[in-house]
């Protein structure tokens, strides 16, 4: 997949590969945003290293890609709404991120994608793992991939706001506080198909989804958690080691991520934007 435009290295069998060349911050070729686009679509993440970006290059380059959303739970950077800070400081107890999860799907739409630029790095840990959910689908025991198919969720933000003054006490990332604000809810299909590459993925996350359509959550969690633990197995998944600079940019779609907080002691900060999606279906 190496063009004269950039060099394509691929992490694993499953998923991940670092683009070698392009500098984000610098105007991008009509070409070169279609091979990068491409190469999202193929390896569900893909990374960048050694850029230098301003708040300004980073939300320009996040832009080719479609118009941005506000994170509705966590606050922004200053002067930068479409920005989230996703900073763990050296007293921190909490950092972002810490379970299997696709971003924001308690939204009736959720993210395209998420762009994670990072500024300033542990020596060591600290590291991000994704896991491809097209084969998490595809490995699943024919009848409980016919049972799933035509199968809706109800997915939720409870599990973030309803502990929202103990994060808050231990992060340095903070959840909006708002007495008034309404729970966030969604219904999506448990099985998706992607709108631009048209395969099927597994579409549950451990904190957001909630219960499956008609039933209770009792009644749900027993295959929720099934289907959690088979989604996670790391024969579907990537890991990589962040550097100052470095740059990770995933297909909410078809993907879960992991935060490690493997770093206590030390500071690591990040800026992320987020890429509009449409409705799943």
């Amino acid at each position: 997949m190496s063009s004269s435009f950039l060099e394509v290295r691929p992490l694993t069998g499953a998923l991940g590969a670092e683009l070698l060349g392009p500098d984000l911050s610098r105007d991008l070729s009509p070409e070169l945003i279609q091979e990068i686009r491409n190469n999202l679509l193929q390896y569900g993440v893909i990374f960048f290293r050694d850029q230098d970006l301003t708040p300004e290059q980073h939300l320009n380059f996040s832009k080719l890609f479609g118009p941005l959303v506000i994170n509705p739970v966590y606050g922004s950077v200053d002067g930068y709404p479409e920005i989230m800070p996703v900073i763990k400081d050296v007293k921190d107890t909490y950092n972002i991120g810490d379970t299997w999860h696709s971003d924001m799907t308690y939204m009736p739409e959720p993210p395209l994608g998420s762009i994670l630029y990072a500024k300033e790095v542990p020596k060591l840990g600290g590291d991000t793992l994704w896991t491809n959910m097209y084969m998490a689908y595809e490995f699943l025991p024919e009848p409980l991939k016919h049972s799933l198919n035509g199968l809706n969720a109800i997915h939720s933000d409870a599990f973030l706001t309803a502990r929202t003054e103990e994060r808050n006490a231990g992060r340095s990332t903070k959840l909006v506080v708002d007495p008034n604000r309404s729970e966030l809810r969604a219904l999506h299909p448990v099985v998706r198909t992607h709108d631009e590459t048209g395969r099927k993925a597994l579409y549950v996350n451990y904190p957001f989804t909630y219960s499956f359509e008609g039933m209770s959550r009792e009644e749900s969690l027993p295959l929720l958690n099934q289907l959690y633990a088979h989604s996670s197995k790391p024969e579907f998944s990537c890991r990589f080691r962040w550097q100052k600079g470095s740059i990770a940019f995933w297909d909410n779609r078809c993907t879960m991520h992991y935060a490690c907080n493997d770093y206590q002691g030390h500071r690591r900060v990040m800026n992320r934007t987020t890429i509009a999606g449409p409705k799943p279906r």
